[in-house]
């Protein structure tokens, strides 16, 4: 069971703490110096002070403020990995499944499959439904540099996303409160208040939350029943990537030299990006994996409970 290998560490609770500190110390302290440091020169020479994401990209350029922000993510999964290891002495392998070695396959099975739909309603909307939404954006020279960030770095950024959350906390708050709908439910949320300051946040109000925790919880069903974060990796790789190379607008979070930009008014988005995702599409491909991966017992896999098992069966990784 995937939650149970963390027992096959040093699992005190007072060690997901120390562990979550440092690991947000990684995230957005450390791993922030590269991007600050580049504002940085700027205030210094201009004496103009960036007051959020619009100015920083009018300062740095989309695709260097891209690099500059995955930096982040790349040293905070780097923080993830050293907690596991130092704090609790669990192999990066428990940490990602319960599978003997990472099964690759279910990786890009789900990259597949998520980017060519995500794609296509993308595609669709652009060449038969709303055309006039959408502007060419591709300049050949700026999407070079772009794909290559984005093929380097976008996958690390949704890595340490899924290691931190399906993995390190599901995990941990897993065996400190012995049971699986509390991770289950409470990385979903922690998941989607992650993205509170996110730009989409503030145009579109707070049913964007929706979306953003219902992704989580789909993502954490993926890890619970496939016993391992390679399907959740998979989707969230190819959901990000896809994304920032094909199609940006001004008030996301990832505003990149795409290919398209969406022009469309966000306000009327609400039906088609945000409840149909949720409700219907998560909910079938769900439904999908289940039959290719054979999944049962979906009541005790979420809510059951998490039981340490006897010392014997088990011993610390060191």
């Amino acid at each position: 069971m995937y939650i149970e290998q963390a027992f096959e560490g040093l699992h005190d609770w007072w060690r997901y703490i120390v562990g979550s500190i440092m690991i947000f110390i990684a995230w957005q302290i450390v791993g922030m110096v590269p991007l600050l440091f580049a504002v940085g020169i700027h205030v210094a020479e201009s004496g103009d002070i960036p007051t959020g994401i619009p100015d920083m990209i009018a300062i740095l350029g989309s695709n260097m403020f891209l690099f500059l922000m995955l930096v982040s993510f790349a040293v905070g999964l780097f923080g993830v990995i050293f907690s596991a290891k130092i704090l609790h002495k669990l192999s990066f392998l428990k940490l990602t499944t319960t599978r003997k070695k990472i099964d690759w396959k279910r990786f890009w099975f789900v990259f597949f499959i998520w980017g060519t739909i995500s794609s296509s309603f993308v595609l669709l909307d652009y060449f038969f439904f709303a055309p006039e939404n959408y502007e060419i954006n591709f300049k050949l020279k700026p999407f070079l540099i772009l794909a290559v960030i984005a093929i380097l770095l976008i996958p690390i950024q949704t890595s340490f996303e899924e290691y931190f959350f399906r993995g390190y906390l599901m995990q941990g708050i897993g065996v400190i409160f012995k049971n699986k709908w509390a991770p289950l439910l409470i990385t979903s949320i922690g998941f989607g208040l992650m993205h509170i300051a996110n730009p989409e946040v503030e145009k579109l109000g707070p049913v964007i939350m929706v979306y953003y925790i219902g992704t989580g919880l789909f993502l954490g069903i993926l890890t619970l029943m496939d016993e391992g974060l390679e399907l959740a990796l998979g989707f969230h790789a190819a959901n990000n990537l896809f994304t920032a190379l094909l199609v940006t607008a001004d008030w996301t979070a990832f505003q990149t030299d795409s290919i398209l930009k969406d022009m469309s008014d966000p306000e009327g988005m609400m039906i088609g990006e945000i409840f149909v995702p949720v409700f219907v599409i998560f909910p079938l491909l769900l439904l999908i994996l289940s039959k290719k991966y054979k999944w049962h017992s979906w009541k005790d896999k979420l809510t059951g409970n998490v039981v340490e098992p006897p010392k014997e069966d088990y011993k610390i990784i060191n």
